[in-house]
């Protein structure tokens, strides 16, 4: 049993904790449909005659807008996804791959330019020669570009 190593464990459950529905906030995460959603309603009905007041969540995709609705008794848990964010300097754009580098200097192409208005802004900024920082936003094993920002001289 001593040699058995856990450091590189993968699993679904490290994306995300519990929490019960009744202590979600507007404005906050949570998993609905199995996708990171941003909670942008969220209304609780009186206690029925079975005892359970119920929650009525509407949420939007964090990557693609998508929105999604549930309901469920405010006792209950729900799963919230972990979210991190990371501004990268963005290096140059190759076949609708961007190349971004972070604090460190350590570079990556692996993230696709966005398809929308955002992925025009970047490819306008760039052409322009400006500066610029894009936000990446990561949860449950998806990564997208998010928004971007002028890059300060600091």
């Amino acid at each position: 049993m001593a040699d058995e190593n856990f450091d590189t464990v993968e699993s679904g459950a490290s994306n995300t904790y519990p929490a019960q529905c009744s202590s979600l906030r507007k404005g906050g995460h949570v998993v609905m449909k199995g996708r990171p959603c941003k909670i942008v309603e969220m209304s609780t009905s009186k206690t029925g005659k079975h005892g359970h007041a119920k929650v009525h969540l509407v949420g939007l995709d964090i990557f693609n807008s998508k929105k999604y609705e549930d309901i469920c008794p405010s006792t209950h848990n729900l799963e919230v996804p972990i979210i991190k964010r990371k501004d990268l300097q963005l290096v140059d754009i190759n076949d609708g791959y961007m190349s971004l580098m972070d604090d460190n200097g350590e570079t990556r192409e692996d993230l696709k330019l966005p398809e929308d208005d955002l992925g025009k802004e970047i490819k306008e900024k760039y052409e322009n020669d400006e500066q610029i920082l894009i936000t990446v936003v990561e949860s449950m094993g998806l990564e997208a570009a998010v928004a971007t920002k002028a890059m300060t001289k600091g």
